[in-house]
């Protein structure tokens, strides 16, 4: 069974790919644990400068890259270009500064001698998410090879052009062919990976779900994790705001990446002597945002990544209907194709609702009402 892309804003089929198969994956596998042993002796000067190859290519093919998110995953070409910028940024940070971060550090103690060593862990796993499709990856990516690691990539499935353009920048850059592979899995099929005993350690940007099926299997083989779960990040307005300063930011806090960030502001908890003020403005700033074709310029927020995506965003926003809050703007699946959602505003928003209790991973913001500065925090 293949694996297939799906153009969020057209809701067509981009590409398929056949899964890597058993025999290919065991090739991977041996050739990254083989690649690792040999790069872990090599200095951290000589592993910089692929490094900074690696950033001048993703800047040099920065528009090639962010048409692929938007083809894939439904990103804005503008924000795409600049993750691509982002993740050359980060390359560059990593080649200038990892050798010193490695540095053996001396430390006082009883002892004759005491220091701190960073050793390469071996090969790391990388299960990435679809919504920073490159991003989420290079901040993986340029620390753990720098550290002198190896590295397998288990990317989103509909963002798999992207795993494999990230596999190619790599190499492009001149590091060794097999110190990092993507391979085209299906969920089901990680299980193995964690246990395989030339996985070293693995890490995860996904729900809280899968986090704690990841952790406890990684923790059940005394394999490190490192773990980036959701969130619903509260954005607090207090009295003495600058309400005209704050609104646009409170916009574009909650609309990064046509709101699907797991940093993103969520819940915005507004004290009471300037709740209506601030709706008013919030309502007229998330109102002049531009929805629509991702590789249009000129587009702030475009698709949702994947239609169920969108239609579980819009059963919370109805329960949270059914449960007392009134929709301000927005709230509407648009006709036409593609997973559009429009920014919404919700207001009258409390305990026991969707909007307040979950996560709304899209353009939905959800303003809630506190007394004061303290019954905010609280």
């Amino acid at each position: 069974m293949s694996i297939q892309t799906v153009n969020p804003a057209t809701g067509e089929v981009v590409e398929k790919f056949d899964p890597t198969s058993s025999a290919e994956l065991e090739r991977i596998m041996s050739g990254a644990h083989a690649a690792s042993a040999e790069r872990r002796v090599v200095p951290p000067a000589e592993r910089a400068k692929p490094m900074r190859e690696a950033a001048r290519v993703l800047r040099a093919r920065k528009t090639e890259f962010a048409r692929t998110m938007a083809a894939e995953m439904g990103k804005p070409i503008v924000q795409g270009e600049a993750e691509a910028e982002k993740c050359a940024w980060t390359c560059e940070y990593y080649a200038e500064h990892a050798e010193a971060m490695l540095r053996v550090d001396p430390r006082e103690t009883d002892a004759l001698r005491s220091y701190v060593r960073y050793d390469p862990l071996g090969v790391v796993l990388a299960i990435m998410p679809w919504n920073f499709p490159f991003w989420q990856v290079f901040r993986f990516t340029a620390p753990a090879l720098m550290a002198g690691n190896a590295a397998i990539l288990k990317h989103a499935s509909n963002v798999s052009r992207c795993a494999l353009q990230i596999e190619e920048v790599l190499r492009q850059a001149g590091f060794p062919p097999a110190l990092c592979r993507t391979v085209l899995l299906e969920a089901a099929a990680v299980s193995p990976l964690i246990a395989d005993r030339r996985i070293a350690a693995v890490t995860l940007t996904g729900s809280d779900v899968v986090g704690a099926k990841v952790g406890a299997q990684a923790g059940h083989q005394l394999k490190k994790t490192v773990l980036e779960l959701g969130g619903s990040d509260p954005f607090i307005v207090l009295g003495d705001a600058d309400l005209p300063f704050t609104a646009p930011g409170a916009a574009d806090a909650r609309l990064v990446n046509s709101g699907q960030s797991c940093i993103a502001a969520k819940r915005f908890i507004v004290v009471q002597a300037v709740a209506d003020r601030f709706l008013d403005l919030f309502k007229k700033e998330l109102g002049t945002r531009r929805m629509g074709d991702p590789l249009a310029r000129e587009t702030q927020v475009g698709p949702q990544a994947r239609h169920e995506l969108r239609d579980a965003l819009h059963r919370q926003v109805e329960e949270s209907k059914k449960r007392g809050a009134r929709v301000l703007l927005g709230g509407e699946i648009p006709t036409g194709p593609g997973a559009f959602y429009p920014p919404t505003l919700l207001a009258g928003v409390d305990k026991g609702m969707p909007a307040f209790d979950e996560e709304t991973f899209g353009p939905v913001a959800a303003v809630i009402r506190a007394k004061d500065g303290r019954d905010a925090v609280h």
